[in-house]
């Protein structure tokens, strides 16, 4: 037990995780032991003799639990990126538990009647103070026991199902891919591509997370883009019933809380506050969406000589992208080598805006031997913390692209911030990785998330870097891909793989030419799954669904979304932002930080783009604050006035 490496800090630099010493075995002990001294230490709190203080009450909650956050960052970095059957096992196991043991905290009512005697005049206490109540009434602290006990088990029983769920998804991940046996059907991708997907004398092709598979605008064969589409879209059927409960869960809860769906109980705490503010940004664009759409899908038919079908529409964009703007997207891949887009393009254009510098520290280890490590330095030399990168797809990694924080950085505890981005990236069997376009854009667009991160300069854990809410936690690193073409960034790292030479001119004018086409799709492939969500986390307590399939199909048709060959980006049954991840009734977010967004991008470009004085200031307004103020006062430091929805419009070819 001694020499459980969860039970002391990590003695590594910035207290990086010791991922080389910890054993499956370590875990189990170190939840038990984490939760117990957790719990101790509430009941201490709780129990306290002394006049209830800012200090001895939600500082001192700042100050517990710090086994059980140690163990817990590193578990769930392993079950995301690096699973093994024993750690799925335990995560079964582990993860109600976990429920029950924030419900004993945040329904103990001795500590809930100290947290409301609190009162500070210090601006950042008052607000961590406010979220703490928040919590505490959200997570239904001023129920009566009957309704604490009935909540209870409706958040152990969601836990579970939202661990099944993901359990399923990753499962089908490798038991949905499509299998093929003669290379030949795999016309359309470069020689590299299909020797990384070789495997036993046939070719693997493993689903990612989302409808509308990469493979799908490369492969010349129609009948293998079919039977790849149907493998995407009906993966993990047993998904539909677990969805279904998972809502009308929700709904109960929601109800018990005292709100009408689970919709309204999950926006209350966001930025957009109402369920109308939501469903009025997404009205707006719909229509123009759809009808956008249908226009894509006419160029689309006309190019290919007949109705085209969903698995058509990746493949023939790209015919209509060549014959109409002379451009064609895999031209661009010998210019996006992964390392080269990283060193000389994402942690350029940050050092150019930020003057922040990176270095690499091999002797550091992450969870796998994909994972690199790098120091950031400030400009001044001060260190500012670790970011870690891991590009790779693996058959143990769930699918998708994130950022999360393996240390939070504080003030409370002198600790600087530990980052990580994962992305899903074909390893080549040999020689370089090169990039699609999208996937540049990702890394851009995780690394935003990361520099969240990173700048944070908070006094509390509870605040720190992307602790907002979840529609605003998407506009900073949506911000970040506006540097993925701007022109000196691109020359910096844009350059063949082979011969160095800079990516042409005309193909960087072809490719910003033909980038408004096909945003119909995107913008409809988009709302339909936001709409889906939308409709699941409607449910009133109560109402019963029979048929999950019956129920998608009803709900995009009422939502105006029913395009037969724009199917939403997520199904029902693979959808796991929303039944697996944080995102249930939340999935609007990404559209409604795109209004933000799509201003900053604008306020950016009025007061000249890539400057010092610029990444100052969106730093010190918004990124170094994290949740410590109201979101929407720190973007109206920043750009000087209220969101507007026309920015975005105009960008997506939508006004």
């Amino acid at each position: 037990m001694a020499e459980n490496p969860f039970f002391a800090p990590s003695s590594l630099p910035y207290r990086l995780p010791p991922f080389e010493e910890i054993r499956e075995e370590h875990y189990l002990p170190a939840f038990e032991r984490g939760m117990a001294e957790g719990l101790a230490e509430v009941e201490a709190i709780a129990g306290s003799s002394e006049p209830p203080t800012f200090d001895n009450t939600i500082a001192a909650l700042e100050r517990s639990g710090r086994i059980l956050e140690r163990t817990s960052t590193a578990f769930f970095s392993f079950v995301a990126s690096n699973s093994t059957p024993g750690i799925l096992e335990l995560e079964k196991q582990i993860t109600p538990a976990l429920t029950k043991h924030s419900d004993a905290i945040r329904l103990n009512r001795a500590l809930w009647a100290r947290i409301k005697q609190v009162s500070t005049g210090d601006p950042e206490e008052s607000w961590l103070l406010e979220k703490y109540r928040e919590d505490f009434i959200r997570a239904g602290a001023d129920l009566s026991e009957q309704e604490q006990a009935r909540l209870r088990e409706l958040n152990e029983e969601l836990s579970r199902l939202s661990t099944q769920f993901a359990q399923n998804l990753l499962k089908a991940l490798t038991e949905s891919a499509l299998v093929v046996e003669d290379a030949k059907e795999l016309d359309g991708f470069d020689e590299d591509t299909i020797s990384s997907l070789e495997k036993d004398g046939k070719y693997v092709l493993p689903l990612l997370n989302y409808t509308n598979q990469p493979g799908l605008a490369q492969l010349t064969n129609r009948d293998v883009r079919r039977r790849l589409y149907t493998q995407s879209v009906e993966r993990a059927p047993e998904n539909f019933d677990l969805a279904v409960r998972l809502a009308t869960l929700r709904a109960e809860r929601a109800a018990l809380l005292g709100f009408p769906s689970h919709a309204a109980y999950s926006v209350t705490d966001q930025t957009a506050k109402t369920v109308e503010a939501v469903e009025a940004m997404l009205g707006q664009l719909v229509g123009p969406a759809v009808r956008n759409a249908g226009k894509e899908a006419e160029a689309l038919a006309e190019q290919a000589g007949f109705a085209i079908e969903p698995w058509d529409w990746s493949f023939y964009s790209e015919k209509v992208r060549k014959a109409r703007y002379d451009f064609d997207a895999s031209a661009m891949r010998p210019y996006f080598e992964l390392w080269r887009v990283y060193h000389d393009g994402v942690f350029h254009a940050a050092t150019r805006l930020y003057g922040i510098t990176f270095t690499e520290r091999p002797e550091l280890k992450g969870y796998h031997e994909d994972v690199r490590v790098y120091e950031v330095f400030d400009e001044d030399g001060g260190a500012l913390g670790l970011f870690l990168l891991d590009p790779y797809a693996r058959p143990n990694k769930r699918g998708g692209a994130w950022m999360n924080n393996l240390v939070d950085q504080s003030v409370l505890f002198g600790e600087k911030p530990v980052v990580i981005n994962n992305l899903n990236i074909t390893k080549p069997a040999s020689g370089p990785t090169l990039l699609t376009y999208d996937e540049v854009d990702t890394a851009f667009h995780e690394f935003g998330h990361a520099l969240h991160g990173l700048f944070s300069e908070v006094r509390f854990p509870r605040v720190s870097g992307t602790s907002v809410p979840r529609d605003f936690v998407e506009y900073p690193s949506q911000v970040n891909e506006m540097w993925v073409t701007w022109p000196e960034i691109l020359a910096n790292y844009a350059k063949h793989h082979e011969s160095g030479e800079p990516m042409p001119a005309e193909l960087v004018e072809k490719m910003k030419a033909a980038e408004k086409f096909n945003q119909g799709f995107a913008t409809v492939e988009y709302l339909a799954a936001t709409l889906l969500d939308w409709a699941w986390h409607k449910l009133a307590a109560g109402e019963s669904v029979a048929d999950a399939q019956a129920f998608e199909a009803a709900a995009l048709e009422a939502a105006g979304v029913a395009v037969p060959v724009v199917r939403p980006r997520y199904r029902t049954n693979y959808f796991a932002h929303i039944f697996a991840g944080g995102y249930s009734a939340g999935y609007y977010s990404y559209i409604w930080s795109e209004v933000l967004d799509a201003e900053s991008v604008e306020w950016f470009k009025e007061n000249g783009g890539l400057e010092r004085a610029n990444g100052d200031h969106f730093r010190r307004e918004l990124l170094s604050r994290g949740g410590s103020i109201d979101p929407l006062t720190a973007f109206r430091n920043f750009r000087g006035r209220e969101p507007s929805i026309e920015p975005l419009l105009k960008r997506r070819g939508l006004d």
